[in-house]
C-alpha cells in the first residue's frame, strides 16, 4: 500500500515526551478543503501519507468511507468533512492521517496537512457557543500568533456519531461509604457522560470540571473549605480522575499541581486518556499519576478506580 510515515512531521517522539508537565502540546495542522484550519495532537498521529485503496463495504455509517489493510490490520477510514457538514470531499490519492484513539487505530481523510506547531495550553481555549453549535464537534480553539484560529475536533464525539456509544456493562458497586465522592475533569461531553455512568454504577458521588484550569480552581476551593472545617480532604474527594488533553491547563500540569500541594496528600490521581500509547503512560508516570487507564473501556475504568476508592 502507498502509505509511508512522514518522517519530517512525526520524528523524535521521545523528545516530545519531555513536554509532559510543561503545559505545552504539539499540534499537527490540517485542512478539509475549506478556509478553516484544524488540529490534532501529534501524539495521536501514527502516520501521514497518501490515501491507499479503500474497500467499500455495505451499510457503512455516513462519513465512513470503507476499510483498508494496514500492516496486517483492517482499519476503518473516516472522511472528517461530512461530520462537520462540509460539502468538500478529499480527492482520491490525497492525504490520510492514521491515528490512535482509545486503543483503536483509524484512518482520517483530510484535504492536506500543513505543519506541526508547539503551543502553550493556556492559549487553548474552550470554544464559544457559536462554535459548539456544530453538533459539539469542536472541543477547543487555538489563536495563532498571526491571528488565525485552529479548531481542535472532539474525535471522541465524531467516533460516537459514526459508530455509536458502547453500552456500559454491569459493574459491581464499590464497597464505600455513601458519601464517597470522586472529582473528574474532561473536555469531551461524550467522555463526561460515560465517566458519570461508570461512577453511578460504582455507587459513588461525583463532581466534574470541563478543563484543567477550571478543575484546579475548584479543587483549590474544595481544599480550602475542607481545611477551614477541620476535615480530611479525602472526606470530600476520595480520588481525582483527569484527562490528558484539556484547554487552558493539561492533565499533566494539573497532576503536578495536585501532587505538589500537601493538602491533597493521600488523594490518588488517575489519568484517563484516549492517548493510550506506552509513551503517554510514561508521561503520566513522570508527573506522578497513581494509575493510567485508556479510554474508553468502562470495565477497565471501574476496575482501576474500585481499589483506589475502597482503600
Amino acid at each position: 500500500m502507498d502509505l509511508v510515515e512522514n518522517k519530517n512531521l512525526l520524528d523524535s517522539v521521545d523528545a516530545r515526551t519531555r513536554l509532559a508537565g510543561s503545559n505545552k502540546m504539539e499540534i499537527l495542522l490540517f485542512s478539509l478543503g475549506t478556509r478553516e484550519i484544524f488540529g490534532i495532537n501529534v501524539f495521536k498521529v501514527r502516520e501521514v501519507g497518501r490515501t491507499p485503496h479503500i474497500t467499500k463495504t455495505p451499510n457503512m455509517p455516513r462519513g465512513v468511507e470503507g476499510l483498508i489493510s494496514l500492516r496486517g490490520n483492517v482499519i476503518p477510514v473516516l472522511s472528517l468533512a461530512p461530520f462537520l457538514q462540509f460539502d468538500t470531499q478529499p480527492e482520491r490519492g490525497k492525504t490520510m492521517m492514521v491515528a490512535e484513539y482509545s486503543k483503536r487505530t483509524l484512518g482520517f481523510l483530510v484535504h492536506d496537512v500543513d505543519r506541526i506547531i508547539r503551543v502553550d495550553w493556556e492559549r487553548v481555549k474552550a470554544p464559544e457557543s457559536v462554535l459548539t453549535a456544530n453538533q459539539g464537534l469542536i472541543t477547543a480553539v487555538i489563536e495563532l500568533e498571526g491571528g488565525g484560529l485552529v479548531s481542535i475536533l472532539d474525535v471522541e464525539q465524531i467516533l460516537a456519531n459514526a459508530f455509536g456509544e458502547a453500552m456500559i456493562v454491569d459493574i459491581q458497586p464499590a464497597r464505600v461509604d455513601p458519601e464517597t465522592s470522586v472529582f473528574f475533569v474532561d473536555d469531551s461531553s461524550v467522555a463526561r457522560r460515560k465517566i458519570s455512568e461508570v461512577l453511578d454504577k460504582l455507587g459513588v458521588r461525583h463532581k466534574h470540571a470541563t478543563n484543567g484550569m477550571e478543575a484546579w480552581t475548584r479543587l483549590q476551593g474544595i481544599a480550602a473549605h475542607t481545611m477551614q472545617m477541620g476535615r480530611n480532604i479525602r472526606d470530600d474527594v476520595r480520588l481525582i480522575l483527569v484527562d490528558a488533553e484539556m484547554p487552558e491547563m493539561d492533565g499533566y500540569v494539573l497532576t503536578k499541581n495536585i501532587k505538589s500541594d500537601p493538602r491533597f496528600e493521600g488523594v490518588p490521581v488517575v489519568m484517563h486518556s484516549s492517548l493510550s500509547s506506552e509513551a503517554n503512560r510514561a508521561m503520566g508516570k513522570s508527573v506522578g499519576v497513581d494509575a493510567y487507564v485508556a479510554k474508553f473501556d468502562a470495565e477497565a475504568l471501574a476496575d482501576t478506580l474500585r481499589p483506589l476508592i475502597e482503600r
